[in-house]
């Protein structure tokens, strides 16, 4: 595999959105960061070529994570690329992800390692259901709920320390801000269930970072309100949605509004940076 430099961008890109519900990632941190950025989530990226043609693309970001894209199975050439590097996640569809770990000889304690149902949605078939609330940009509602939401759903489903997951929440709360991708379900002023885009590539978003406090858990409060986002979505120009459930009852939920599974989806989050 070649290092991608910026004249390959657009054939490398092409290639990323053809398989587009599978590399949402890669694409989106490549446009909101940029090739060799200074920012932790900018991407390196490796590609494969047979001729002019794309085969098989590697990211990993300044910050460790690795999202690999390849089609060809070619693992031994992507481990390679990540040969010497220290890695702190591995996150992609799981049928290219769990052969490159393996490839790659990763072994280390994790935080989170698990492999979660992958969905689709072709927006023109989104349901949005009734029920009480509507959809507010964070901005415009008590931040620090929303922290303490961020907290208890990183170490929730992410699997964060408690003794980090305060400076995490912090963190990724105002990048949610910055980016304007999350939004809240509120009630007369009472904050109901959270949702956001974990990536945006503009005709297709991914949903991610969902949160319903306990107490109002039951209440279908964030099937609405992940309906009402990709509602707002769609009226922008987004065509498409993908997702990957972390349980068997989120994986309902995005049924009831038209998701269908695609495949698999791994997350592999280390305690520590695992060196190659």
């Amino acid at each position: 595999m070649i290092r991608v430099v910026p004249p390959d961008l657009p054939t490398v890109e092409a290639f990323l959105r053809a398989r587009a519900l599978r590399a949402m990632f890669p694409l989106a941190n490549l446009a909101r960061y940029g090739l060799d950025g200074g920012h932790d989530n900018a991407p390196a990226i490796w590609a494969a070529w047979t001729g002019g043609a794309v085969t098989d693309v590697l990211a990993v970001t300044r910050g460790g994570t690795v999202l690999p894209a390849l089609p060809s199975r070619n693992w031994a050439e992507a481990a390679a690329v990540l040969s010497g590097g220290r890695i702190a996640a591995v996150i992609g569809p799981t049928d290219e992800v769990r052969p490159l770990i393996a490839a790659a000889g990763l072994r280390g304690a994790t935080t989170l390692d698990r492999d979660e149902p992958h969905f689709a949605l072709d927006l023109e078939a989104l349901d949005v259901p009734d029920g009480p609330g509507v959809l507010m940009p964070l901005r415009e509602v008590d931040l620090g709920q929303v922290i303490e939401w961020r907290k208890a759903y990183a170490i929730e489903t992410l699997g964060t320390p408690a003794d980090r997951a305060d400076l995490d929440a912090r963190r990724d709360v105002d990048a949610f801000l910055e980016a304007g991708s999350h939004r809240v379900l509120v009630e007369d002023g009472r904050l109901l269930s959270m949702t956001g885009f974990n990536a945006d590539i503009g005709n297709v978003v991914q949903v991610g970072g969902v949160y319903t406090p306990p107490e109002l858990r039951g209440r279908h409060h964030a099937r609405r309100a992940v309906a009402l986002h990709l509602a707002e979505a769609r009226a922008r120009g987004a065509r498409r949605a993908a997702l990957f459930a972390a349980s068997a009852g989120s994986a309902h939920l995005y049924e009831a509004i038209g998701f269908g599974r695609i495949g698999d989806f791994t997350l592999c989050l280390y305690q520590e940076p695992v060196h190659v």
